[in-house]
């Protein structure tokens, strides 16, 4: 096979790159060493914010209040202040820090000297104006301190909707998305500066962020390029536009298009099984084959007339045929009396040189020793293999990485086991066994159901096999990344389309083989 055309996808950018908070610091540091003055970054992010926030006038008609730090996010603060009230916003500033670093303190004195209000004493929690928090930004370690996260925790309550941060919202951490205290700044928006950090795409973090908005300050590509290789990279809705095509020869017969096998279903589960043959179906995938539990043989012709039964996986030769297998949506536990004897199918997936894609109860089988040892299982391959867990998944299959932040849980497996690996969630994470790392910036809340992972993993399976017929690296990381893309996007489409209460399992699939 060639090498994926995928592997550089997408551009290693500053809207891709997501870092850590040390890692922006650095980069900051080398623009300042070259000449840049500090002043200069400071007014060109602050600038950027008063622009997006004079974009929605209503949002200030009431006026704005300034959380001011003693550091530079406060002068960040300061300066959109100054830019407010010279554009006839009302501005009043509001900073519990009796000193501010030198250059915040410049701004400080220049908003003074422009009248702009000061309050004495702590701002009423329940007033009616937007908050704008540049307490403390990315730099933060510790809790706030009990009297602002109060206030925080009270705007929250009492105004919701009422509160913007300038680069992450006060009490959260930038790199792993966690509470440094008790509460954080609930905001509405963040306005992101330059990259975006990692912390602030964690599932932990969402509620606090609110609509992520990166705003660019212009780094030059040849600062870009120091970050490492395996910088972790964002993916939203405009990148499945860039990606390469994932596609046959156009003279390709059905069995040049991608030949997958689906294992799937059981008595307790059969809808596991339709639904990761309807994710399948939706890949484009030429040959799509099931085995699956009797009764839903049964009805599959009518369903999914496509849909050929057989082989039994786990016969000498059975999976010859196929560039791909699926196994686990809906499977019985290891040892149970629908499927007693597990290890033929195992040993014949081990020695199987497609790729084998393992979701589900087909994972929870391999953490529970249906194959032996599962790192030794996994590690001895003949080819390439995906893992789809979700965080209860995952942490059956390796426990030693249950505390770990999502992108590097994810990255400690994929290197372990040697297989790519995608750990859903809200905003899922790909890793590929090179250290390649992916993180999902969009997806819809509504599409969190029972069966949607269903779909995900057929989809990906599919995608799989028609990668392979397309010439691209079997396994590919990068394919994986783009299929989990794919369904999260749809996810978005069908809320808009069919509207938040239709976006099914069903709606999925259908909405992914549009």
């Amino acid at each position: 096979m060639s090498s994926s055309p995928l592997i550089s996808w997408p551009r290693r950018d500053a809207a891709h790159l997501l870092v850590s908070s040390e890692q922006m610091a650095q980069l900051e540091q080398q623009l300042f060493a070259s000449g840049l003055p500090v002043e200069a970054l400071m007014e060109k992010a602050a600038l950027s914010i008063s622009a997006q926030l004079l974009r929605e006038p209503e949002a200030l008609r009431q006026g704005v209040l300034l959380l001011v730090g003693p550091g530079h996010n406060g002068g960040d603060a300061l300066v959109v202040a100054r830019e407010l009230h010279l554009a006839g916003v009302r501005v009043r500033l509001w900073s519990p820090f009796e000193r501010h670093k030198p250059l915040t303190d410049s701004h400080w004195r220049h908003a003074r000297w422009l009248g702009i209000e000061r309050l004495s004493s702590s701002p009423d929690p329940a007033e009616d104006t937007l908050w704008i928090d540049g307490l403390f930004g990315i730099g933060q370690r510790r809790s706030p301190g009990e009297t602002i996260e109060a206030l925080l925790g009270d705007r929250a309550r009492l105004r919701p909707d009422q509160l913007v941060a300038i680069d992450t919202p006060t009490g959260l951490c930038a790199d792993s998305g966690r509470l440094l205290g008790s509460r954080a700044a609930r905001a509405r928006s963040t306005y992101c500066l330059g990259l975006l950090k990692q912390g602030l795409v964690q599932d932990r973090a969402l509620a606090w962020v609110g609509q992520l908005v990166r705003l660019d300050l212009g780094l030059p590509p040849t600062l870009l390029e120091q970050l490492p290789p395996t910088q972790p990279l964002g993916l939203s809705g405009l990148d499945q536009i860039s990606a390469p095509p994932l596609e046959p020869a156009p003279e390709a017969a059905k069995y040049g298009r991608g030949r997958l096998l689906v294992v799937s279903g059981s008595a307790a589960y059969p809808g596991a099984a339709l639904l990761s043959l309807l994710g399948a179906s939706a890949s484009g995938c030429g040959s799509l084959r099931a085995a699956v539990p009797e009764p839903v043989a049964q009805q599959l012709w009518s369903l999914l007339p496509h849909v050929v039964l057989g082989p039994p996986p786990g016969e000498p030769g059975a999976l010859d045929r196929f560039d791909a297998v699926l196994i686990g949506p809906g499977l019985a536990a290891a040892a149970s009396a629908e499927r007693p004897a597990t290890q033929p199918l195992w040993e014949a997936l081990q020695v199987f040189a497609g790729l084998v894609v393992i979701d589900a109860d087909g994972l929870n089988q391999l953490a529970a020793g249906a194959c032996g040892e599962p790192m030794a299982w996994l590690q001895a391959r003949r080819g390439a293999t995906w893992l789809t867990p979700h965080g209860g998944e995952f942490v059956r299959l390796f426990p030693d990485l249950a505390s770990e932040p999502p992108l590097e849980a994810a990255a400690a497996a994929a290197a372990r086991c040697g297989a790519a690996l995608l750990l859903k969630g809200a905003r899922s994470v790909i890793a590929a066994p090179d250290g390649r790392r992916w993180q999902l910036l969009e997806a819809a809340p509504e599409a969190a159901r029972a069966g949607a992972g269903d779909v995900l993993a057929g989809f990906a399976a599919g995608r799989g096999a028609v990668a392979m017929a397309a010439g691209v690296s079997p396994g590919e990381a990068s394919t994986l990344a783009l299929a989990a893309l794919n369904h999260a996007q749809a996810g978005l489409a069908a809320r808009e389309r069919l509207g938040p209460g239709q976006v099914t399992p069903q709606a999925l699939a259908a909405t992914l083989g549009q």
